[in-house]
């Protein structure tokens, strides 16, 4: 054996039922299915669908914008994913990319999971912000991933968040985010509720000045995030099943003690009563977009995206 075979990695493999009955013994009378000879494959070659159980490659999944297949369900997306899906080119200009928490209350245990964070995901914080072009049109787009804490709403999400409202009203620019989230970060406390008022506050004024905001709400979007800039877009998009509330439905039914429907919360319900302006399939989410841009464009911008 060589040195260097010392650290290389073994590979890890998932098994799978090959195709192939096998007749095992008779059982009360009937002939069943052995237990089936197993086949190794590499981790992370599939992909298995939470809601349908249909077991799918992941290159194939991929190109499909990561939706499966058989049911349509679409899968969480990381901020990354989701920008290089949703920018012209996949290319984007990011805002405040050094901006980490400093933990303010000192409280227990929450700088190594925040550092747990940043380490699994390559992020600073639960949100990326920054500037890019969607159909030709110039756009200041925030998007969160539920991947870094639950997507929780710290000090540094709201910062981010407002300062890149701020750029857009300077810039005259509109304003996009996607939400996901489990709501304020409990190890914030006050720090955490504080930039629900200031996350507000900051798209009133863009308001004031005509400036135009997207919400894109995706699975799943609870607690503050909900109660503040998820909900507050002149328009308020959500991917097909997507769950969002201010609380969840386990809450809600132990307070009013009353059986909810399936399909409480999802976006679905959420449109039927009042809740959203449209439900968005992923494949055409993008066009959307930038239909909606090209409706609030100005003649000049227009004509200059002509030529």
């Amino acid at each position: 054996m060589q040195f260097k075979d010392l650290f290389q990695k073994k590979r890890k493999y998932a098994t799978v039922p090959s195709d192939r009955p096998v007749v095992g013994r008779p059982l009360d009378g009937a002939d069943i299915p052995e237990e089936r000879p197993k086949r190794e494959i590499p981790e992370g070659l599939m992909n298995k669908c939470p809601r349908c159980g249909t077991i799918q490659y992941n290159k194939e999944l991929d190109k499909n914008l990561k939706v499966c297949t058989a049911c349509d369900y679409h899968f969480k997306l990381s901020a990354v994913e989701r920008i290089q899906m949703t920018m012209d080119d996949g290319q984007f200009e990011e805002y405040d990319s050094e901006m980490m928490s400093e933990d303010p209350l000192g409280f227990p245990d929450y700088a190594a999971k925040y550092n747990k964070a940043v380490e699994a995901t390559g992020m600073s914080d639960a949100v990326i912000t920054g500037e890019g072009t969607i159909g030709g049109h110039q756009v200041v787009v925030a998007v969160m991933s539920f991947d870094f804490m639950g997507g929780s709403l710290g000090s540094v999400v709201g910062e981010k968040v407002t300062a890149a409202i701020e750029q857009a009203i300077a810039k005259k620019l509109p304003v996009l985010i996607f939400s996901t989230s489990g709501g304020a970060r409990m190890q914030e406390s006050i720090l955490s509720l504080m930039q629900m008022a200031k996350t507000s506050a900051a798209l009133a004024k863009l308001s004031e000045q005509g400036g135009l905001y997207i919400s894109i709400i995706t699975d799943p979007t609870f607690g503050g995030v909900t109660a503040s800039f998820a909900t507050l877009g002149d328009y308020i998009i959500a991917e097909p099943g997507a769950a969002f509330g201010f609380t969840g439905r386990r809450v809600i039914e132990q307070t009013i003690r009353q059986k909810l429907p399936d399909n409480f919360q999802t976006a679905e319900f959420n449109l039927k009563h009042g809740q959203l302006d449209l439900v968005s399939h992923r494949k055409e989410l993008r066009g959307t977009l930038a239909r909606l841009l090209a409706m609030h464009s100005t003649k000049e911008e227009v004509s200059s995206i002509g030529r």
